[in-house]
């Protein structure tokens, strides 16, 4: 098989000879203060094995209790998600073994799901809307983590491993999609588009951080590839835990030109689950994908069943947030963008973080100016996502208050995001220990002015002459001499009291 699928087809062929189909599992983790079936506290970062107890380590004799907020908060991601919530559902045990789960089960949902038949609308960047339907938003609980301590970082070639149990039974609802079918050569897009969109939903329910880069949200990628012209599915294979829109496009891309390979070839695709590698840009065989009556689930005879009453579920519908695309159509016109301009800040991952700048005091076209070029080009840089980039609207407001106040200009700027960047403190103490403050000081910008119309005769000759187009040279002069902090306005105003 490894064979087969060293040459990837490439992607026109693939679309010229088979469809491919998508699905879309997308883990969201809440941001509750407690577990999903204990009072155990969920905060990031604590030292391993201190946020645990008997419940939620597994022990004989322990009982679970179901975590109210996580029950709302899955109802409220089903009601933005346009799906029915059931009168009357019941969780189920999920029975395999793995060291991270301390129960030897999971506790989820199996054929009673607290929410069904959905969908969203997911605009692509060019402004096509692809209707994606939600099969199904089910609650369960998180796993332990598993570190494998050695030179791979994986569990072939560890040393040993160890096991943290701190997020062994975090509240997780699990969003999937029915097959997507008919994007075409666009699939990956879609993909991509609909990550993004359902990370903005999230967000924007206040239900959770959704940092994919701490695992707040994580979407795994199904995909198979059928004959064109044909109803029939092709077998799937689903990439675990791929964790950024960029790598959600990308894995998508890569299984399609490794499927119609392994196809093209004449062998068959196994169900399999996937490990997406984000350095080479490659998947990897994991395990052999069981079918749902390999996990021997029955109903969990611990907790009682679930049943919102209507009156509730009416209730948590009125808190919903704005639709996505109605909001975007409100801000771009309060802002005054362009819809060239508001697409380009959506397909950046900005919206909420201009949002949020706006809101911390600057204007929306700085907002917009800071986030889509200088920042998105770092995150690209950095490779991650906008939003996990070590800087906050907050901070953005100030860098741009201080250029709105003459401190710092634009090329500045530039320098104070560097040192924000660095954790050199707030941007004005960046500005501060940098020395990055404009000088607007008449001696110093006029020691400067005098020597650069000394080092340029000709210019300023027809500067004396009329030509007052030719002061751009000297004030270039100046800048440069001054590691571009001088204040441009008032050397422009220094070059022409001299000269004319």
């Amino acid at each position: 098989m490894g064979a087969m699928t060293a040459e990837l087809v490439a992607y026109d062929d693939v679309l010229a000879d088979f469809d491919p189909a998508l699905g879309l599992e997308v883990h969201v983790e809440l941001g509750t203060a407690t577990k999903m079936f204990c009072g155990c506290p969920t905060g990031f970062g604590a030292e391993p094995n201190t946020q645990v107890c008997p419940t939620c380590l597994g022990l004989p004799g322990s009982m679970p209790a179901v975590n109210r907020v996580a029950v709302e908060s899955a109802i409220r991601i089903g009601l933005a998600l346009n799906c029915q919530i059931a009168e009357w559902c019941r969780f189920a045990r999920k029975n395999y073994f793995y060291p991270d789960m301390p129960k030897n089960f999971q506790t989820s949902q199996y054929d009673e799901p607290i929410c069904f038949e959905g969908f969203m609308d997911v605009t692509l960047t060019d402004g096509e809307v692809v209707r994606v339907e939600i099969e199904r938003a089910h609650m369960e609980e998180d796993t332990g983590k598993s570190t494998h301590v050695g030179t791979s970082g994986r569990i072939h070639g560890a040393d040993y491993s160890l096991v943290d149990y701190n997020r062994a039974g975090i509240p997780l609802i699990e969003i999937v999609t029915k097959p997507i079918r008919g994007a075409g050569a666009r699939a990956p897009e879609v993909a991509r588009a609909y990550v993004a969109q359902l990370r903005e939903l999230i967000v924007a329910l206040g239900v959770s951080e959704a940092r994919m880069d701490r695992g707040n949200l994580r979407a795994d990628v199904n995909l198979s590839l059928a004959p064109r012209g044909t109803d029939a599915l092709g077998t799937r294979t689903e990439t675990k835990n791929v964790n950024s829109y960029r790598s959600v496009e990308r894995a998508v891309r890569y299984e399609m030109q490794r499927h119609a390979a392994v196809l093209a070839a004449g062998g068959s695709i196994t169900q399999e689950t996937r490990h997406w590698h984000e350095d080479t840009g490659i998947t990897t065989s994991g395990r052999a994908k069981s079918d749902a009556e390999d996990y021997r689930y029955f109903p969990e005879p611990d907790l009682v069943p679930v049943a919102p009453p209507a009156e509730w579920v009416d209730e948590l519908r009125g808190t919903l947030p704005e639709n996505p695309t109605a909001k975007r159509s409100r801000l771009a016109e309060e802002w005054g963008f362009s819809e060239p301009e508001m697409r380009d800040v959506v397909n950046a991952g900005a919206l909420l973080l201009v949002e949020e700048t706006v809101a911390a005091g600057a204007s929306p076209q700085a907002a917009r100016k800071w986030w889509g070029s200088e920042l998105v080009r770092r995150a690209n840089d950095a490779g991650v996502e906008l939003a996990d980039l070590d800087v906050t609207p907050a901070q953005v407001a100030e860098v741009q208050a201080l250029v709105d106040a003459g401190t710092i200009n634009d090329k500045l700027a530039r320098q104070v995001f560097d040192g924000l960047l660095a954790g050199e403190g707030t941007p004005a103490e960046v500005v501060e220990r940098r020395g990055l403050a404009v000088v607007s000081d008449d001696g110093a910008l006029g020691a400067a002015v005098d020597s650069a119309i000394a080092a340029n005769p000709d210019v300023a000759q027809k500067i004396r002459d009329g030509k007052v187009q030719a002061a751009g040279a000297l004030i270039g002069a100046v800048m440069k001499e001054m590691r571009g902090q001088a204040d441009a306005a008032r050397v422009r105003e220094l070059v022409l009291e001299r000269l004319t």
